[in-house]
């Protein structure tokens, strides 16, 4: 059962620009089944390989030239990062073909598979990424073609995510693709062989992290400052680690798509701006797994509840730009005098703030940090207050609100 993504449009545009898409992203949120749709649709029909199996990993690595003669183009080939050796390989061919096209590319780590690409295919390869399902591909509405911004017209509410307890069953549930086909499996089991994958796969396999237990407990103190700022130091003490190693591992979670890192905003707006980034993952899920929320009702009224809540957004909204190929211009803003915008989404030399409530009944109070922002700059426009009211109406003229199932 294929449901459709928003990035496929953009997918079949950029095939006609470039000879290689690179299609990045977590684990198991569907990069393969998206890419085998497309490519069975096109004609010729395109060829598909794993480097998840044993035989083809071998041979990409040992003797690249003849595992690119056995697998021609158009080709698929799944989990590149396990055999970097090929993209140099692939550059020759290209240039000799001078062909768009020929090669879609998957990947799970983003940083180490960045570091191959910009070294051998720079100027021929066009870099998408892909997360979970967002609320509208889950709900199949129809792409709106755009990102979100506040001052831009929003879709209409999705009946489904109306009421906390069903925002809070998808929040903990997760926004991977196997928790909407046939025969879903528990959550706590599907997250729980997800993590030891994950760890045993992606961290053993690709890094030179050595004891998997701490990292497991660093993940899991982590995840237990989502929505928070990161600080490195008290996550170490916590973790018994070194904060070297903290910061080495807190880069791994970055480059497998587990978390976020928002930055801070900074240009000539105050001097005493907090510059720590702010944690989130990309799926709630996961959090909530890490964290021992196991039931929608126990966790909407929880002590991380507003923190949930606000990652559950800032994920939605990081999806809506990436899933139709653009970066996420994303930042938030706080002083140490206590000012703060939880978002800020930075598009056309103009600054667009968003608040982020727990609450059906928002008003004015919960938007100082906004009209703050506006007294310093005089670039900010259209605001938004993101929370559980069931209909979209201005709070004034500077700031609409926005129902969460509207983004």
């Amino acid at each position: 059962m294929y449901r459709n993504r928003y990035l496929e449009p953009h997918i079949k545009r950029l095939t006609k620009s470039f000879p290689v898409i690179l299609l990045t992203g977590p684990r198991q949120i569907g990069k393969t089944t998206l890419l085998e749709y497309l490519g069975k649709r096109e004609s010729p029909r395109r060829n598909y390989v794993s480097l998840d199996e044993f035989g083809p990993r071998t041979l990409a690595n040992e003797d690249p030239d003849l595992f690119l003669e056995r697998y021609k183009p158009p080709l698929i080939i799944d989990e590149i990062q396990y055999a970097p050796g090929l993209l140099q390989r692939i550059k020759i061919l290209v240039d000799r073909s001078n062909k768009n096209g020929q090669y879609w590319l998957t990947g799970s780590q983003h940083f180490p598979l960045m570091h191959g690409v910009s070294e051998s295919l720079a100027g021929r390869v066009a870099i998408i990424k892909l997360l979970g399902f967002s609320q509208g591909e889950e709900y199949r509405k129809r792409d709106s073609g755009g990102t979100f911004r506040p001052d831009k017209k929003t879709a209409p509410p999705i009946k489904e995510m109306s009421g906390t307890d069903l925002v809070f069953e998808r929040i903990v549930r997760g926004t991977f693709p196997r928790f909407i086909h046939k025969d879903v499996p528990p959550t706590q089991t599907y997250h729980g062989s997800y993590l030891q994958t994950y760890i045993e796969r992606d961290v053993r396999t690709l890094t030179k992290v050595m004891n998997l237990s701490a990292f497991e407990k660093f993940l899991r103190l982590a995840a237990a400052r989502a929505g928070q700022l990161l600080n490195l130091s008290e996550l170490a003490r916590d973790a018994q680690i070194a904060v070297s190693t903290a910061k080495e591992w807190m880069g791994i979670l970055e480059a497998s798509f587990q978390v976020y890192l928002l930055r801070p905003y900074f240009r000539n707006i105050s001097k005493r701006q907090i510059k720590t980034p702010k944690l989130y993952f990309l799926d709630t899920g996961m959090v909530c797994y890490l964290t021992g929320w196991h039931s929608s009702e126990v966790a909407s009224q929880g002590a991380m509840a507003g923190s949930l809540l606000e990652n559950y957004v800032i994920s939605e909204i990081i999806k809506s730009y990436w899933h139709h190929g653009y970066e996420a211009p994303l930042w938030f803003w706080r002083t140490k005098e206590g000012h703060e915008v939880d978002l800020i989404i930075e598009e056309e030399g103009r600054l667009f703030p968003v608040e982020i409530k727990m609450s059906m009944t928002p008003d004015v109070n919960m938007t100082k940090g906004i009209l703050q922002l506006k007294k310093l700059s005089n670039d900010v426009g259209k605001g938004a207050l993101i929370c559980l009211a069931e209909s979209g109406y201005p709070l004034n003229r500077e700031i609409n609100i926005v129902p969460l199932s509207c983004i």
